[in-house]
């Protein structure tokens, strides 16, 4: 994956901070695979909070839910039980109906890159069918936003 796969594009980022928990790592106590998606998922959680975009706002105030229809992950290094890490997360503005996110996760102490990563989320409607045009609700969003 390309570190910036959209470069002109603008970008509402914020940073979430992580300690590495004992149920998060292997025996060997270095984190699970799985779990880092569980992180990107934490990232996304915090920034639907911090900007009206959280999962059940969307569905209880729009009648949409944003399933996620792909997710890239690079991994490059690891974390270990007990370390701190930084989460950056980056919405990405595009033309289509659906969100686009970028993540880039550091360990603190020495800022050693430990993934890069992309997910994309499409707006389904309360019967569960793809909703191809952008939400106006979203419109507003992206217009108010970016």
């Amino acid at each position: 994956m390309k570190k910036n796969k959209y470069p002109k594009a603008k970008r509402i980022t914020i940073k979430i901070d992580t300690k590495i928990r004992f149920g998060e790592v292997d025996s060997m106590g270095i984190v699970w695979h799985g779990n880092y998606v569980k992180y990107l998922e934490d990232a996304r959680e915090e920034f639907g909070k911090k900007y009206g975009l959280g999962y059940m706002d969307v569905y209880n105030n729009y009648g949409f839910m944003l399933p996620i229809v792909k997710l890239d992950i690079d991994y490059k290094n690891q974390l270990f039980y007990g370390d701190e890490a930084e989460m950056k997360i980056s919405i990405i503005e595009n033309p289509a109906s659906k969100l686009i996110f970028e993540y880039e996760l550091r360990r603190k102490k020495d800022n050693l890159l430990i993934l890069n990563a992309i997910s994309i989320q499409v707006f389904m409607n309360s019967d569960r069918k793809l909703e191809l045009n952008t939400p106006s609700f979203f419109e507003k969003w992206k217009n108010d936003n970016f």
